[in-house]
C-alpha cells in the first residue's frame, strides 16, 4: 500500500463539490485524512475565490491509476478540460506527493489532464493553497527532491503570515 497526499479545489458551487469528493474518496480509500477547508484567491486568472483542502488517501493503485481514477470522479462532477488551463473548476484533484517518489516527471507537460505526463511532486505545491493545508496534515512529509518538511517549507513561504479564511460549518474530517 502507498499513501498519497492530494490537493483538492473547487470555485463553483465548492461546498458541494468538496463534500462530494470527500464522501468519494473515502468510500474508494482506506485511511484517508482531511485538512481544514480554506478560501484561497485564483491564482493565474481573475475569478471567484477558491475553497482548497488537502487530503491523504492509503491506495493500492499506481500513481498513473489514482490519477485516472481522480480525473474520472472530477469528470463525473462536470469538470470541463476544454477551456484554459487557468479557469473556474467544479471540483480539481491533483497527486502533490506518492511515497517517496519523484520519478515522474513530464517535462514541459502540465501533467493535469488526461494523456499528459503525471509529475510527482507537483509544482503546485509551491502555492499557499496547497502548502497550507498539506502542511497541516503531513507536517513531517517531506519535499522528496531537497527533503524539506512540509511544515518547514510553510513556515518559510512567502504568504504564511497571510491569515486563509478557514471555512466554518465545513466540518472536512466528519463522514461525509
Amino acid at each position: 500500500m502507498s499513501i498519497a497526499l492530494l490537493s483538492l479545489g473547487s470555485n463553483v458551487d465548492p461546498e458541494t463539490h468538496l463534500r462530494v469528493a470527500i464522501a468519494a474518496l473515502r468510500a474508494r480509500f482506506d485511511d484517508v485524512v482531511v485538512s481544514d477547508v480554506y478560501r484561497f484567491p485564483a491564482v493565474g486568472y481573475t475569478g471567484p475565490d477558491f475553497l482548497n483542502a488537502a487530503a491523504t488517501v492509503r491506495t493500492d493503485l499506481s500513481p498513473e491509476a489514482l490519477n485516472d481514477w481522480l480525473h474520472a470522479l472530477e469528470d463525473a462532477h462536470g469538470r470541463d478540460r476544454s477551456g484554459p488551463r487557468y479557469s473556474d473548476r467544479t471540483l480539481d484533484i491533483d497527486i502533490v506527493l506518492f511515497d517517496d517518489d519523484t520519478s515522474r516527471s513530464g517535462a514541459g507537460s502540465p501533467g493535469s489532464g488526461p494523456g499528459q505526463a503525471l509529475r510527482i511532486p507537483r509544482d503546485e505545491l509551491r502555492h499557499a493553497f496547497v502548502l497550507r493545508p498539506a502542511a497541516e496534515i503531513a507536517p513531517d512529509w517531506r519535499h522528496p527532491a531537497n527533503g524539506t518538511p512540509l511544515a518547514r517549507l510553510w513556515e518559510s513561504h512567502a504568504d504564511r503570515d497571510t491569515v486563509f479564511e478557514q471555512v466554518e460549518g465545513f466540518d472536512a474530517g466528519a463522514a461525509v
